[in-house]
């Protein structure tokens, strides 16, 4: 139940009853999804780390906080599908593109798009939430494929950082739907 109404016109309604459809899962969650707590950030490169926020195996789609404390970078990548992203903190960007997002900025990242994710310095952290579906296929200096990585990896990466600090390899499958 969420906080009680007291002068909101709507605070006589009832709650929708039964919420959920059958085999519905419940919704996803996460208070102060761009926290500060760097443990529940997971390693991405050497620079960058990833907040899991929301996972669907069977989509091949995830949702994330990607941060940079300092000048971070993610390599070179393509995406054959869609990628929304929108700026929480601090200042980054695509070497490929002649913008720099900073906080309150949106990115819609068409399917077929190569780029090389950059964080700039700057006084606050990079944060921004991302909405990433399928994999980003990993590329060589001269733009050709060079691996990939999927929502299984993702996965992966994951549950071996959540096991190394003690949280448990299955801390993120809270975050299956």
């Amino acid at each position: 139940m969420p906080e009680a109404a007291t002068t909101e016109f709507w605070r006589h309604l009832k709650p929708i009853n039964p919420v959920f459809k059958p085999d519905a899962l419940p919704e996803a969650y996460v208070q102060n999804a761009p926290i500060d707590d760097e443990k529940l950030y997971v390693p991405f490169t050497d620079t960058v780390s990833s907040r899991p926020l929301w996972i669907s195996p069977a989509q091949n789609k995830w949702c994330d906080i990607l941060m940079a404390k300092a000048a971070g970078l993610v390599n070179r990548h393509y995406h054959p599908h869609e990628v929304f992203a929108y700026t929480i903190s601090g200042k980054w960007g695509y070497l490929e593109h002649d913008w720099t997002a900073t906080a309150g900025d949106f990115v819609y990242e068409t399917p077929g798009e190569g780029h090389t994710l950059v964080a700039y310095e700057h006084e606050q952290p990079m944060k921004v939430f991302f909405i990433v579906t399928g994999p980003l296929i990993w590329l060589d200096e001269q733009g050709n494929s060079a691996g990939h990585f999927d929502v299984h990896d993702y996965i992966a990466m994951c549950r071996a950082h959540y096991d190394k600090i003690g949280l448990g390899a299955d801390y993120i499958t809270k975050l299956f739907r």
